[in-house]
């Protein structure tokens, strides 16, 4: 946001961080300390890849506060997971964070808030049986095994199922003949699942509910026909009389959309959050979404003709549609906004992991000999230092691949740097050709859209860590895209500035003047974006340099 300035810490894994969001006088503190101890703000945590961030916002929808925790993914078993505890012990110190920059900052404790929204990583597997125990470990995106499942789901429904989607997952654990199928009484995602330990409701936000299982966006709800397909295939596995003996849609969580009322906080998700027991029962909650979606929010694209690239960890393309697509693609998932909008979503596995694994290797190098380089200034170094390489690279190529890739068929990470041997091999065409290989794979989901069915894209807004170095992830995502590529102001808030975006638009949105208005997007446009970029919150847009353009294609 304008005005707004960040101090960066160097984050540990396993270590909270506090970021100081914003610069504001005596009047202003005293101002919000009021706004805080009267519950007129609204919390949003986003639980990404890397990091648990929560987000405190004001009625004018500044972050007004915030608090991380780092984590990673482990795998175990061949298996990429987050343990449950993890999540309870991010989310604890997370919050606690939070509540610490809140007292540092305005003197007054955070008991509570107008509305909480929850936001996680989207996909994956994560089933229950009735007594809430977990049957199997949680299979996130990262994992790719469900190849069989999802060919014959995707067959059957004449629409693309991708690998990491929860269906997916458990139609292949049935073909598995895995002993848990026959226990499972819920199937969730990340955000739904800590929705469902703070307010005991099984519900999901229909953006996060898109890559469970396929939405029929004139319905905003499951697809009623395919679920019928779903139960018949089922009937063909062994499993078939133990536990889909009623339809699936029973172990799904309720499908709704952005304002929708998703429960209240409980006392035991108060104590499960906050053990310290500070923090007040009754705050109603919005309903928990994706990632994709809250990036869709922080980014103002809801609207059609809009559209927006996360990359991080991994990296998506999200352009809202006109209409709907001619034809099924494996590379191209169907999903939908937060307000239930048809979107279509260009994913892959790999982007920045490459990437920090060379900048961790170039900072162990300047350690060698006595250096203490700043994580920060080595990453904006080097970014900027890619600029300087030639178009072309200089004849590296670099494959990203650390996990699995389905957009190229890749079934295991490979990371790969090969080089002519005329190649020019500097510094400056090497970090190019990392940051041009952790868009190479998006570039082929997204010539499917602009190519194969002529989508029109006025512009994409990026967000996520590959920009957070100005002008260089911007300059170089337009060139491999040859899009026109926005980065705003307010880029660096991200997805936990989204989910308490969405929280703020559950009770705000029909408070005043915002009654005039109540979709979506027009209360983005007019509340949060305004005065911007097509609506959106300041920043500057780069257009596709041709010679970049030319040197990502040779």
């Amino acid at each position: 946001m304008d005005g707004h300035t960040h101090r960066r810490r160097e984050p540990l894994t396993g270590r909270v961080e506090t970021v100081i969001l914003a610069n504001m006088s005596k009047q202003d503190n005293a101002s919000v300390s009021a706004e805080i101890a009267a519950g007129n703000t609204c919390l949003g945590i986003e639980l990404g890849s890397t990091r648990i961030k929560a987000a405190l916002i004001d009625r004018a929808h500044r972050p007004i506060a915030s608090g991380s925790f780092d984590w990673e993914n482990r795998l175990e078993d061949g298996v990429w997971t987050y343990r449950l505890e993890d999540v309870e012990t991010g989310l604890r110190a997370c919050f606690c964070a939070l509540t610490a920059d809140v007292e540092a900052r305005y003197g007054v404790p955070f008991t509570t808030t107008g509305a909480i929204g929850i936001s996680g990583m989207m996909h994956g597997y994560l089933v229950f049986d009735k007594t809430g125990r977990q049957l199997a470990p949680f299979r996130t995106w990262r994992n790719n095994t469900t190849e069989a499942a999802a060919q014959r789901l995707t067959a059957l429904f004449q629409f693309n199922i991708p690998l990491r989607w929860s269906i997916a997952h458990l139609y292949q654990a049935m073909l598995n003949g895995e002993a848990h199928v026959k226990d499972i009484d819920f199937m969730t995602t990340l955000a739904g699942y800590v929705h469902w330990k703070l307010t005991g409701e099984r519900a999901l936000g229909i953006g996060d509910a898109s890559g469970m299982f396929p939405i029929d966006s004139r319905a905003n709800d499951y697809h009623a026909g395919m679920l019928t397909q779903f139960d018949e295939l089922a009937a063909g596995t062994a499993f078939e009389r133990e536990v889909f003996e009623r339809p699936v849609l029973s172990i799904l969580p309720r499908v709704l959309t952005a304002g929708e009322a998703a429960g209240t906080l409980t006392a035991e998700g108060a104590r499960f959050l906050d053990p310290a027991g500070r923090l007040k029962a009754g705050i109603p909650l919005c309903p928990p979404e994706g990632d994709a979606g809250t990036g869709m929010v922080a980014t103002n694209s809801v609207a059609a003709r809009t559209g927006n690239v996360s990359a991080g960890t991994s990296i998506f393309a999200m352009v809202v549609l006109e209409k709907e697509l001619s034809a099924n693609y494996p590379e191209i998932d169907m999903v939908t906004t937060p307000a239930g909008r048809p979107a279509a979503m260009a994913h892959c596995n790999n982007c920045t992991s490459d990437i920090d694994a060379w900048v961790r290797l170039f900072r162990e190098t300047a350690e060698l000999f006595g250096a203490q380089v700043d994580k920060s200034r080595l990453y904006d170094a080097l970014y900027q230092k890619a600029l300087e390489g030639e178009p072309d690279c200089g004849g590296l190529l670099s494959y990203n691949y650390v996990s699995s890739e389905p957009v190229t068929g890749a079934a295991e990470g490979r990371p790969l740097l090969t080089r002519l041997p005329d190649g020019r091999f500097t510094l400056a065409n090497l970090m190019r050709a990392l940051l041009f290989s952790s868009m190479a794979s998006l570039k082929i989901g997204m010539d499917t859209l602009t190519v194969k069915e002529r989508v029109s894209i006025d512009r994409l807004t990026g967000h996520g860590g590959l920009f957070k170095t100005k002008g260089v992830g911007q300059r170089l995502m337009a060139a491999a895209l040859n899009i026109p590529v926005a980065v705003l102001d307010s880029a660096a808030e991200g997805g936990a500035w989204g989910i308490a975006l969405l929280a703020a638009y559950l009770i705000w949105k029909k408070d005043g003047e915002a009654a005039a208005d109540t979709a979506l997007e027009g209360y983005l446009d007019r509340y949060v974006f305004t005065g911007a970029i097509g609506g959106g919150g300041g920043g500057a847009v780069a257009a596709p340099d041709h010679g970049d353009t030319a040197g990502f294609a040779r």
